[in-house]
């Protein structure tokens, strides 16, 4: 009962959450003007009967409640509006999210493998020169800012090397199929999958370090080295499965952000993905499809919280019954 209860109060607030999400979504871009005279601002002139049209396309031209009560019959049947140049916002988002899976999905994957890897070798050989060399790096990596790592890379490797693409996600040869196509892709996935994945790992290295040294001051890893297990069990079975706690959920929680793309990346390397859609989106001043991406990204959040807690329970008890 204890289980069922945890999981039925995390789904209830995940829903208020979203919920809430939802109605600050409404509110936020309807508090900045209407968005048909900001956007006629910045693509040209519109005469008062277009702007009154528009807004009575829109639904801009009801009461505020009806308008709010509008929009969530709307996003709750999947329809979030137009963009400027007239495409459904659902099918300009869907049309992204397979780059911005491929690129962000792929990289954040690399860089938690690693990072993980390298913090516990680091975190069971403390104080080795592995260990201080590898603190060094992964200080520097993590304080390093992406697009200026991503514009060295572009110059050593594409510019001076030639060896990979500065950008996009393809070549503009129409003609490639099949496995030449997905060694193109390959080929331009390469230099921002590189630079995504080094500048993330760091993360996960220091948090599993640190973790991982704290788990080995507990009494229970000093009872099974009393016990005369060997060192490789002790840190297997023991110390590892115990540290990865805190790790598991940064984990989770980055996979959600997966969706939301890393908008300085994938515009530096001109990368079809989610990121470069909302760095458009916000020059453009489109904002039906600033809407739709902001309540795409919150909700990927809000699943991925609802997911870390869920198994967060589910290894640690103890959590359920606090």
């Amino acid at each position: 009962m204890s289980t069922r209860r945890y999981l039925i109060s995390k789904i209830l607030q995940a829903l208020l959450t979203l919920a809430f999400v939802l109605a600050f979504n409404f509110f936020l871009f309807r508090g900045l003007g209407n968005p048909v005279e900001l956007q006629s601002r910045g693509h040209g002139a519109m005469t008062a009967a277009a702007i009154k049209e528009e807004n009575h396309v829109l639904g801009l031209d009801l009461p505020l409640p009806q308008q709010f009560l509008h929009y969530v019959t709307e996003t709750v049947t999947g329809h979030m509006g137009f963009t400027l140049g007239g495409t459904a916002v659902t099918t300009e988002i869907g049309v992204r999210v397979w780059p911005t899976l491929l690129l962000i999905g792929t990289s954040t994957i690399a860089s938690i493998i690693l990072g993980v890897y390298i913090g516990i070798v680091q975190g069971w050989r403390r104080g080795s020169k592995f260990d201080k060399s590898m603190l060094g790096v992964t200080l520097v990596l993590y304080a390093m800012p992406e697009f200026w790592f991503g514009l060295l890379m572009i110059m050593l490797f594409s510019v001076t090397w030639n060896i990979f693409p500065s950008g996009g996600m393809q070549s503009a040869a129409t003609d490639l199929h099949g496995l030449t196509l997905w060694l193109d892709i390959g080929k331009h996935l390469a230099l921002p999958f590189f630079v995504l994945t080094v500048s993330y790992l760091a993360e996960y290295s220091i948090i599993m370090r640190s973790s991982l040294m704290e788990v080995l001051t507990e009494d229970f890893i000093a009872t099974a080295r009393a016990k005369g297990v060997r060192e490789k069990l002790v840190r297997r079975r023991h110390a590892v499965p115990n540290a990865l706690l805190p790790t598991m959920t940064i984990t989770i929680l980055s996979l959600g952000y997966v969706l939301g793309g890393a908008i300085v990346i994938e515009e530096i390397f001109s990368w079809p993905g989610l990121g470069r859609l909302t760095f458009d989106a916000i020059k453009n001043r489109d904002y039906a499809l600033l809407q739709g991406l902001f309540l795409v990204f919150s909700a990927a959040v809000i699943v991925s919280n609802v997911v870390a807690d869920l198994l967060y329970s589910y290894l640690d008890p103890r959590v359920r019954a606090a």
